[in-house]
């Protein structure tokens, strides 16, 4: 999985946690869905359209009603659930979930593996704005996932971050999935 199809299932709020809770089992009736992720019954509905979009879902033919459908994951779903479960369980705690729905959070921490200054994880990103990024590296800060440190051997002053913690245990998942 390359980074700009990781920012896309990302995107969505509650994306990994679908993909999660298909991957242990949670039986693929939106009812089921809707009521183990916790999330309202709009956004949850924007979520899974936006996985079946991406084809990390698919209809489970000669399941569910027609009004009440039944959803699998497809082969390329199998691979990205197997990846938000490492993530999920590497960050347990509910004040860790809410970060995890942010769009850019994981996508930031899998560019941030190693030390990176600002303009490369915005060029490795692509699509991310200088305000986006900025704020995510701000909110990834205050929970403690990365780690801002200054260069003061280089010419102008310049920061460096580096996941660390949960948030580098979160990007050793997703990278170890990527290559």
């Amino acid at each position: 999985m390359d980074i700009n199809f990781l920012v896309k299932i990302t995107s969505r709020a509650w994306s990994l946690d679908i993909l999660e809770l298909l991957h242990n089992g949670v039986v693929g009736r939106q009812a089921a869905l809707l009521s183990a992720s916790g999330a309202s019954r709009t956004a949850f509905t924007q979520s899974l359209n936006h996985l079946k979009g991406l084809g990390l879902l698919e209809r489970n033919p000669g399941h569910g009603h027609p009004l009440r459908p039944e959803f699998r994951l497809t082969p390329e779903g199998v691979s990205a659930s197997i990846i938000a479960d490492k993530i999920k369980k590497a960050a347990p705690k509910p004040s860790d979930q809410i970060l995890l729905r942010r769009s850019w959070t994981i996508p930031v921490l899998a560019v941030s593996y190693e030390p990176r200054y600002f303009k490369d994880i915005k060029n490795e990103l692509g699509t991310i704005t200088d305000r986006a990024l900025s704020q995510s590296l701000n909110r990834l800060r205050s929970q403690d996932w990365l780690n801002r440190t200054v260069n003061l051997s280089a010419g102008p002053l310049r920061p460096i971050y580096q996941a660390s913690n949960v948030g580098a245990s979160i990007s050793q998942a997703v990278n170890f999935n990527m290559l």
